[in-house]
């Protein structure tokens, strides 16, 4: 080495001891992490997830650890109070996100950084697994608050159902219906679908309420307007699981056979209209829903007890009335699917044949003789094998004299001919229409004198002296054989031009010894006359007086 050549020696440090220098101040480090940095950093850790903030506040991060503070705040005031439906599920993920960041961010932070003070992170740790039973703890209290929230809510759901019930039951069945279906549905949905619920064990004690207001009718022995509601909740099994109804589910039957019997009982005969008014359409319901019931075997006797009843009441003081009930029962027993019951329509028909004659002569005594002509009229025309049609038509033709001359209904007439000696009524026809005669008294009959050819209406004047007088005429003639006694007529003019011609009644007495001529002729009425019809060509019959013939 030449003399004055220096060398430079690599290295650090200066002096002669050998010691190295520190790097210059400009060079990178990255120096390890402080002593018990995990551990820190898990103590951070534990202490944010409570969602205290508390690793931030070991760390002396306050601004972040009120960040976790108003989190935990936003937390309680949209949880509390406990709400059924629990809190938002948006609202608990972001919480959740919040804490796990936060933990996550004091984890990285106290890696990074020493802890000043006497804390002893392996104590943090501890306290931070001790502090996650405060949230855990939280969220099973609030699970708690939460299904008494639920609880609470499913009551008073309950309670609506009932005071829906209370309502109803104050109002008739068909107005109430709609609100009895609402209570049912609130019923339904806390047994089906929330089976393990305190409301959901008292709805069977609700429902044997509710069934008891719906069937009210029923226990107060209105069968009729017990009908509707019992079939009702004989349906709700179809809509009902049976395990919530029990022993429910089949309790309307025996009530509603009962009350379908009593009802169409009560109705029958009856004449109503509508649906059920002669109690065959319960009577048939019954026998069709429940044919082997005890109330369904009760039905035949009712109508047989019942048609005997009406046809003793056929003797009574209303007859008429008895034919009508009859009638009805009858026509509901032809129509009741049940053979037994079908049968006893021939017992009430043969009734009805008794009845309607003894109504038309009920309704001749009471001297509605209008009534008593149709009625007799109808039942000969009928019931033409009868062995009354012959006296049911001599009523009948005495009930319409009667009907223009009451005296002709102070009695019926006999139902035998008299015997005795006879006398001869000759009636001769002077109109130009036909005329029918009817008579009542001793004996009782019609008979019928044909139009008179060539006859004319005289004048109100000339009548008594041309009538049934002129010579060579053969007049159309009736001869009567009658026995002595009081008789009563009616003269009934034809139809056509002649259907102008007022009908007209007389009476007189036949006595033994003679023979009696009446003739029968028309008179125009006069035109001035304002107290009469103002009809065109109005005329009348006139009747000439009695003539005692030669004695025989």
């Amino acid at each position: 080495m030449e003399s004055g050549d220096r060398y430079g020696v690599a290295g650090y440090g200066s002096g002669g001891d050998g010691a190295v220098p520190p790097p210059p101040s400009h060079a990178p480090s990255v120096g390890p992490p402080p002593p018990g940095a995990p551990l820190r950093a898990a103590a951070a850790a534990l202490l944010n997830l409570t969602g205290l903030g508390l690793g931030y506040a070991l760390l002396g991060r306050w601004g972040r650890a009120a960040v976790c503070w108003a989190a935990t705040a936003v937390l309680l005031w949209v949880a509390l109070p406990a709400d059924p439906d629990g809190v938002p599920a948006g609202v608990l993920v972001g919480y959740l996100l919040v804490l796990v960041l936060a933990a996550v961010d004091g984890g990285r932070i106290a890696r990074r950084s020493a802890v000043g003070g006497a804390c002893r992170p392996g104590l943090a740790v501890g306290l931070g697994v001790v502090l996650l039973a405060v949230p855990a703890g939280g969220a099973v209290v609030y699970g708690s608050a939460r299904d008494e929230a639920r609880e609470q809510m499913l009551l008073e759901r309950l309670e609506s159902g009932d005071e829906r019930v209370a309502t109803a039951s104050g109002q008739p069945f068909e107005a109430a219906k709609g609100e009895y279906g609402k209570a049912l549905d609130v019923y339904r949905a806390l047994g089906e679908d929330h089976p393990g619920s305190r409301a959901a064990k008292l709805v069977p004690d609700r429902l044997k309420a509710y069934y008891d207001a719906v069937s009210a009718p029923y226990a107060k022995k209105r069968h009729c307007e017990a009908v509707a509601p019992l079939t009702y909740l004989r349906t709700l099994p179809d809509s009902v699981d049976k395990r919530v109804l029990g022993e429910l589910a089949a309790w309307p039957d025996t009530p509603l056979a009962e009350s379908l019997y009593a009802c169409g009982v009560s109705r029958l005969g009856g004449s109503g209209s509508g649906s059920g008014g002669d109690g065959g359409t319960e009577l048939g319901e019954l026998l069709r829903t429940f044919p082997e019931s005890a109330s369904a075997r009760r039905v035949a006797p009712a109508i047989d007890e019942r048609i005997k009843d009406q046809v003793t009441a056929l003797k009574g003081a209303e007859p008429c009335t008895a034919t009508e009930v009859l009638r009805g029962l009858g026509a509901t027993a032809s129509r009741l699917p049940d053979d037994s019951v079908k049968k006893l329509s021939a017992d009430a028909d043969e009734g009805v044949v008794d009845g309607v004659y003894a109504c038309g002569v009920d309704q001749f005594k009471d001297e509605k003789f209008g009534a008593a002509r149709t009625t007799l009229t109808d039942f000969a025309r009928t019931y033409k094998s009868d062995g009354r049609v012959r006296q049911a038509r001599n009523i009948a033709i005495a009930a319409e004299i009667a009907d223009d001359r009451p005296a002709a209904g102070k009695r019926l007439p006999p139902s035998k001919r008299p015997g005795g000696a006879r006398m001869e009524l000759v009636i001769s026809n002077d109109a130009p229409n036909t005329v029918e005669v009817l008579y009542t008294g001793p004996v009782t009959g019609t008979v019928t004198l044909r139009a008179c050819a060539g006859c004319e209406r005289y004048s109100a004047s000339e009548g008594p002296r041309r009538a049934c007088k002129a010579s060579g005429r053969n007049y159309p003639k009736a001869r009567l054989q009658l026995p002595a006694g009081e008789y009563h007529f009616l003269y009934k003019h034809g139809t056509g031009a002649a259907a102008r011609v007022d009908s007209y009644s007389s009476g007189t007495r036949v006595q033994p010894g003679y023979t009696y001529t009446s003739c029968t002729y028309v008179i125009e009425r006069s035109p001035f006359d304002l107290d009469l019809p103002l009809l065109p060509d109005p005329i009348q019959p006139v009747v000439s007086p009695w003539g005692a013939g030669s004695s025989r």
